[in-house]
């Protein structure tokens, strides 16, 4: 059969980026033909903001996917426009239903994808398509075109939402992903995969029919992760003593800002560590680590983006792995620490509670709270026989049922139930 995927942000660090590459590679490996859509763009921030990393538009070719671009185009104004539009959206939102048709026209005012549009209208090698299978429900400007076209032409959709839902009991996060407009995309849809129980249950909450909601989850496979040095790692970067590391984007919403500050209190308590960060850096941080006095800038090391092998280097090097983010429905890199036997802090918020057990395989701490994460740091860092059973926990889990195949047997089988019916 011929799938069509669609991931506005297809690149190596996203997490929905990895998923559709998994789902796609094995889907290609059965004999499926799989055509991947997306945009342009490289950092999320390009979507309103054309200074950001971005690739050319064009059709490439990986693990036997054939991968086409289209350009992003915004209306002319100032970047905070996009920002002011999706604010005023939520707003809208709270009038309930009657207003999702005005919120579908909103969405799509910018960002755009003209060129997207024009491409499912018009592409002949579309017509054998079978399945639709989107994600990312905030970017929805790239998915209302394209549910639209499957409505259509009667094509079954599948959606993975990657719902966040920020802190418990706050709307601050999840109002953007649960909006009037984007809760009836997923009522239409023929089934919609989440990442956790957590992520399902509140779907439902908001009107999703529960027969449709279905969890999936995600996952890692051991071997692409094993094989990391953590020895030429702390040699290149002439670490000694516990190491920190955080992993994927350096931002407010992800707790990486927390975790400096949580160890600039383990600096003042007399506490001898080292953070490391890898991954791509938000404005607003690059700012914050500006400001940082010269003593606290010299024992961190902010790597952004780096190599699979770097990144492999930087897990067998850990002694804690740390982030502490609210805006995760999964969190794959938890899964590569465990892999190492690294023991993990998330915070309490959005999916993560569903995938660190407290106390079992990993420690929870409210999101924000550097004064518990510092407490956090300092009891893994000074117990090391904790530490290593907290993280010997996670790595049994991880073998047992938090691999990428058993993620694909589950979402298999709603594309196969897609074509059943």
């Amino acid at each position: 059969m011929h799938i069509l995927h669609l991931n506005q942000l297809y690149n190596p660090a996203s997490g929905a980026s990895r998923y559709f590459r998994e789902i796609g590679a094995r889907l290609v490996r059965e004999g499926h033909r799989v055509t991947l859509l997306s945009t342009d763009a490289l950092d999320l921030e390009y979507f309103w903001d054309a200074r950001c990393r971005h690739v050319e538009p064009g059709v490439t070719e990986q693990d036997g996917m054939r991968i086409i671009r289209f350009p992003v185009q915004r209306m002319p104004g100032p970047s905070l426009a996009y920002q002011i539009l999706r604010r005023l959206m939520v707003d809208l939102g709270r009038l309930g239903q009657p207003v999702a048709p005005l919120l579908m026209r909103l969405a799509t005012l910018t960002p755009r994808l003209p060129a997207l549009e024009h491409f499912l209208a018009t592409a002949p090698e579309l017509a054998d398509v079978t399945v639709l299978h989107t994600t990312n429900i905030t970017l929805d400007f790239a998915v209302i075109p394209a549910a639209r076209w499957a409505r259509q032409r009667g094509i079954r959709h599948l959606c993975t939402p990657f719902v966040h839902l920020g802190e418990p009991g706050k709307r601050q996060i999840v109002q953007y992903y649960t909006m009037p407009h984007q809760i009836a995309l997923l009522q239409e849809c023929a089934a919609v995969a989440t990442m956790t129980t957590l992520e399902r249950d509140a779907l439902i909450a908001s009107g999703v029919p529960a027969a449709q909601v279905h969890v999936v989850g995600a996952g890692i496979d051991p071997a692409e992760v094993a094989g990391g040095d953590g020895q030429v790692f702390r040699a290149r970067h002439q670490i000694s003593g516990p190491m920190v590391l955080s992993l994927g984007a350096a931002a407010y919403d992800k707790g990486t800002i927390h975790v400096l500050e949580a160890m600039q209190r383990l600096w003042a308590s007399g506490v001898e560590a080292t953070w490391v960060q890898c991954g791509p850096l938000l404005a607003h941080f690059e700012h914050y680590c500006k400001r940082l006095p010269a003593e606290a800038r010299a024992r961190i090391h902010v790597l952004g983006y780096v190599s699979d092998a770097t990144r492999r280097d930087a897990l067998a090097a850990a002694t804690v792995y740390a982030q502490p983010s609210r805006t995760d429905s999964f969190g794959i890199s938890y899964l590569e620490a465990w892999a190492y036997g690294v023991p993990v802090i998330g915070a309490l918020a959005g999916g993560v509670p569903a995938v660190i057990r407290d106390g079992l395989d990993g420690l929870l701490v409210p999101f924000s709270d550097s004064a518990a994460l510092a407490e956090a740091l300092k009891r893994l860092i000074s117990d090391p026989g904790y530490a290593r059973q907290l993280g010997a926990s996670g790595q049994a889990r991880v073998m047992r049922e938090l691999t990428w195949e058993a993620a694909y047997q589950r979402i298999r089988g709603l594309y196969e139930a897609s074509l059943q019916r």
